[in-house]
């Protein structure tokens, strides 16, 4: 009698390299592609607090001078306290002293005066120094808001 072998090959229930490699290959770019956008929404997000922080400032300004008549350069007279710069929100921005121009009273040569004005800046500090597309944010006693960056429309695009 004569035993017939048989032998059977069995496929190893694991992965192979070449399969190991390709998911590597295919994990890395969907990171260097994934990373980099959501660093971007990060920094994009953190923008909010300079802007908050400066609308703020601006109504508090403008509080202070509905009941003094001027403006004020100090911090606790805008509801914040230490000294300037003011560190806001989760520490990504410094807004600085104001900048105040006083009012001018009438005179012949300008027959109604000029308005008291003032400028508050918002500047990056931190991991917030990378957003070179919106650098500084800026707003105005007129209420005029702008920005400075890399972006051509960084007046528009900074503060939408």
């Amino acid at each position: 009698m004569s035993t017939l072998v048989r032998t059977h090959r069995r496929r190893s229930a694991g992965i192979t390299l070449i399969e190991l490699i390709i998911v590597m290959v295919i994990v890395a770019i969907m990171a260097s592609i994934a990373i980099p956008s959501y660093n971007s929404y990060v920094l994009k997000s953190h923008r909010t607090e300079a802007k908050t922080a400066l609308l703020d400032l601006a109504s508090m300004e403008e509080r202070y001078f509905s009941t003094q008549n001027v403006y004020s350069l100090l911090t606790t007279d805008l509801g914040y306290g230490g000294a300037w710069p003011v560190t806001v929100g989760s520490g990504y921005y410094q807004v600085q002293a104001p900048v105040l121009v006083p009012a001018v009273p009438p005179t012949a040569a300008i027959p109604g005066g000029t308005p008291a004005t003032f400028s508050i800046t918002a500047l990056p500090i931190g991991m917030q120094l990378n957003d070179a597309a919106c650098a500084s944010f800026t707003i105005t006693s007129a209420g005029v808001k702008s920005a400075t960056g890399t972006d051509p429309n960084a007046n528009v695009d900074c503060w939408n």
